[in-house]
């Protein structure tokens, strides 16, 4: 057999087949049945026409059989794993290529990380009253800045838990998180978790815009590793909690504590951290404000997560599960709300643009404010219905203009507007003491007589709130009474011009209407300007101009602004000054201010009541505090025959009580000073001024000289000889010209028109 190929030799290329296989479709040479291996001491089997294995021998079981094995189950598996793992590398490798050279594309789109660096957080501002109790913190994010080590370790822990339990051990991006994410959503078939970690969020919320596509997600990814190399894991979760926003208007961690708790962050508990860390999720939509079953709901998986994590224990977290959800209120609480929006509205004027943090030192007294609120809020509670009024406000200020309390309204939440400063009514009564000053400085004094009786002055005819005449009565008397046909008489004697004049001198800003019902405060004015106005008569007569802001600090402490105003003007001659606070304080006294009194002090003040009751008025006064009180409603709308001596008298008197305790008690100036008495004087026509029932004539100007007949069966009233002004008490005189009303007023020709008035 010399020269026989073997067989199952390579021909061109592959293995020829034997055991009595088919001939192959090859053209090379051919082996025979003859040709064939002979196994000894075994036949082929009929019907076995498998080919060898590859390698040209043949493996047989022991015993020199001669069968082929068959291929195992174990080596197909092991084959599809190696193929398995094989195309896995292969596609890995390529998805890895594809996915740097996505970041690279999109990281493109970012400045170069050299100048890449945390944000300055927005300024600051918090606002304290006069003792340095925090009022409110205002600015872009509404609160302060807390360092992590000094708030509850609650907080951290509970954020950690249920946003990122692995924040302290990933680089930034969390792949198993992102992993457990998909699937999770995969297997709900909508978006229900995602894989953010708490280093991506920050990243997302410093620099980049809220999208929700690939470009911003990869551009996340970048920056949160960048942090994570630049920054510590403690300052990274720090400026996390002082950036990201609770819902309700909160962002940073200890706005929200405010919000929600009226605490700070300090003083959160484990339950109140666990709502706080819940609501990250969706603070929208999760806040106790608006939905505190959902807030609740969204602590306790909290607080599971806590404990999973063993951050609490079993009996911390049974004992948070106790507390039950209670509704948080809707916004920011609190009469002292209207003064920060006031402070906030003063502070770009006075110092520019914030370029960090600052403290703002107000003139209020934390308590005073407190409790004009809840005075304010007590008395719409008890009589709104009854008297059908809705809202109130008051101010109060001290001689130099230092507002030491000011509500805007009953409930801040409810309402933002401030009716102290912003809303002009108007005052009704309580605008006649700047009548009867002007009638003063005319030369008339509280014990000048005149007629109450029905005058018509061109088209109008006021009348007296209980349209009853008293006939001949002192300017005392009066005022005390509220008597609207005196106050008419004194503008038409002094005319409108000089009632204008002496408002704006007292600091009455705005437009005057000058007519005669000035008299009966028919125009429009604020209830801070006019408690303002009052305050020369408490202070001796000097102009006090309201102001809340005291200074202005950086906290390393650098003086941005302090007040240091000029000495305030003289603006109401002192004796003058005597004048009207014996007349204001007999209106508290005996008149229509009576339920305004209380004990201990000299308390002066002036009601007002509007037509149909619209608005009713009380601003009075003490040596130590001046105090408005206003109660009406914003649509105009009349209320239930409110008057300014019911409600803003007794909310005043129960203010001031609050505020002159431990005070030391002091007279109000100039008061007691002795003042002539002057008869009635007589009518004398002048053109617009009629009467309305007999006897026929004219009501006389100031300027009227006397008549015999018109004096007739009147009393008069012996009185010492008037003196100059500047014949008393040293004071100044006012100027030549106060008190004239377009014409020279006349001297007097004899001693019988000095004494009867003339």
């Amino acid at each position: 057999m010399a020269g026989r190929k073997p067989p199952h030799t390579r021909i061109e290329g592959r293995i020829e087949p034997g055991f009595g296989e088919p001939a192959a479709r090859s053209s090379g040479p051919r082996m025979g049945p003859g040709e064939r291996t002979a196994v000894s001491g075994a036949s082929p089997r009929p019907g076995r026409g498998k080919p060898a294995p590859r390698g040209g021998k043949s493996r047989s079981r022991g015993g020199g059989k001669g069968r082929a094995r068959r291929p195992s189950t174990r080596r197909g598996l092991f084959g599809f794993v190696r193929f398995a793992a094989y195309w896995g590398m292969v596609l890995g490798i390529w998805g890895f290529l594809g996915l740097v050279g996505i970041f690279a594309w999109y990281g493109a789109q970012l400045p170069t990380s050299a100048s890449w660096k945390v944000p300055d957080r927005p300024p600051n501002a918090r606002i304290v009253s006069v003792e340095g109790k925090l009022i409110a913190n205002r600015g872009v994010t509404g609160g302060e800045s807390m360092p992590l080590d000094e708030m509850s370790p609650y907080i951290p822990m509970a954020v950690i838990a249920i946003e990122d339990r692995r924040f302290q051990s990933h680089f930034g991006i969390d792949p198993l998180g992102i992993v457990r994410a998909m699937a999770e959503n995969l297997f709900a078939g909508r978006l229900v978790q995602g894989g953010s970690t708490l280093t991506q969020q920050l990243a997302k919320n410093l620099f980049l815009e809220p999208r929700r596509d690939l470009e911003r997600k990869v551009q996340e990814a970048i920056i949160a590793v960048w942090l994570e190399q630049k920054y510590t894991k403690d300052e990274i979760l720090e400026v996390y909690l002082n950036r990201v926003y609770f819902g309700s208007g909160a962002y940073r961690v200890d706005a929200a504590a405010r919000r929600y708790f009226n605490k700070s962050a300090r003083d959160v508990n484990l339950a109140e951290a666990a709502l706080l860390a819940g609501l990250l999720k969706a603070p929208s939509a999760l806040s106790p404000a608006k939905n505190p079953k959902g807030a609740e709901e969204r602590a306790q998986v909290v607080l599971g997560a806590m404990r999973r994590e063993g951050f609490v224990t079993d009996r911390e977290v049974a004992a948070a599960l106790s507390l039950e959800a209670k509704q948080a209120k809707r916004y920011w609480t609190g009469s002292e709300h209207y003064v920060a929006d006031m402070v906030m509205k003063q502070l770009h004027n006075i110092v520019g643009d914030l370029k960090g943090d600052v403290i703002v030192d107000t003139t209020i007294d934390l308590d005073l404010q407190k409790r004009a609120g809840q005075l304010i809020k007590q008395a719409i509670a008890e009589n709104g219905e009854k008297r059908k009024v809705s809202q109130g406000a008051l101010v109060s200020m001290d001689g130099t203009g230092a507002v030491r309390a000011l509500v805007g309204g009953v409930e801040y939440a409810d309402s933002q507007f401030n009716r102290a400063v912003d809303a002009r009514r108007q005052p009704g009564s309580a605008f006649k003491p700047v009548v009867y000053l002007a009638a003063i400085e005319a030369g008339l004094n509280p014990q000048t007589v005149r007629v109450d009786r029905p005058v018509t002055i061109g088209t109008w005819s006021p009348e007296n709130y209980d349209h009853k005449f008293r006939g001949p009565v002192t300017l005392s008397e009066a005022l005390s009474q509220s008597l609207n046909t005196i106050a008419a008489q004194l503008v038409a004697e002094t005319g409108p011009a000089k009632v204008i004049e002496a408002a704006h001198r007292l600091g009455i800003d705005g437009k005057l209407a000058r007519n005669a019902s000035i008299a009966l405060g028919t125009s429009e004015v604020s209830l801070i300007d006019l408690t303002s106005a009052y305050t020369p008569f408490s202070n001796g007569g000097y102009l006090a101009e309201p102001f809340l802001i005291k200074r202005i600090v950086t906290r390393d402490g650098k003086v941005l602004y302090e007040r240091n105003a000029p000495a305030a003007p003289l603006v109401v001659n002192p004796l003058a000054v005597g004048m009207m606070n014996e007349m204001l304080e007999r209106a508290v006294s005996e008149g229509t201010g009576r339920k305004a009194n209380f004990k201990g002090w000299q308390v002066a003040g002036k009601t007002g009541t509007t037509q149909n009751s619209r608005d009713a008025w009380f601003v009075g006064y003490t040596a130590n505090l001046v105090t408005g009180v206003w109660f009406g409603n914003d649509d105009g709308k009349p209320t239930a025959k409110l008057t300014g001596g019911s409600l803003p008298a007794e909310t005043f008197r129960a203010f001031m009580e609050a505020a002159h305790k431990g005070v030391p008690v002091a007279a109000l100036p100039g008061y007691g000073v002795p003042q002539t008495v002057s008869s009635i004087p007589s009518p004398r026509p002048q053109s617009g001024f009629v009467e309305n029932s007999p006897p026929a004539g004219r009501l006389p100007a100031m300027n009227a000289a006397p008549s015999a007949s018109r004096d007739q069966g009147v009393a008069q009233v012996a009185a010492p000889a008037r003196k100059p002004l500047s014949e008393v008490g040293g004071a100044p005189v006012p100027g030549k010209n106060v008190g004239q009303s377009g014409q020279q007023r006349p001297r007097p020709r004899n001693i019988f028109e000095l004494l009867l008035g003339g």
